[in-house]
């Protein structure tokens, strides 16, 4: 599935992409900049989440509850040096927990992402619009 759209327009593709029920670990890709964290904060919106949003560059996961006391996490291992990291924080416990997993530069740890995912790549392109793509 794809969507092409701009910013104004994120809540709507948010709301479809959620409708479209992808597997609740989501891998995201792109270039940085490509806004996929501003993605992800549309998404826990979405979900249900009320609280303020952050990315978690440097905690390495946010956690969120939302108002029907679900959990949704929200990774970011840009700064992860090694596998054994993620692992020291319990992320097993994490992505295998059947909460929403949603996973920024999850390239840094393939060797622990669950067999059943979900990926979406995020591309900028030249009008400023983003192209999104669900496998």
């Amino acid at each position: 599935m794809e969507f092409i759209f701009s910013l104004d327009e994120i809540e709507d593709v948010a709301r479809k992409l959620i409708a479209e029920k992808p597997n609740k670990v989501i891998l995201f890709h792109g270039e940085m900049g490509a806004g996929k964290t501003t993605f992800i904060k549309q998404l826990v919106k979405e979900l249900g989440v009320t609280e303020a949003t952050s990315s978690p560059t440097f905690s390495l996961v946010n956690e969120y509850q939302t108002i029907d006391n679900h959990i949704v996490y929200h990774f970011d291992f840009y700064r992860l040096k090694t596998e054994t990291e993620a692992l020291d924080m319990g992320v097993e416990e994490y992505l295998y927990s059947g909460n929403w997993c949603f996973i920024e530069w999850a390239e840094q740890i393939p060797n622990l992402i669950p067999e059943i995912h979900s990926v979406i790549t995020i591309q900028a392109l030249p009008d400023g619009k983003r192209l999104l793509k669900l496998n």
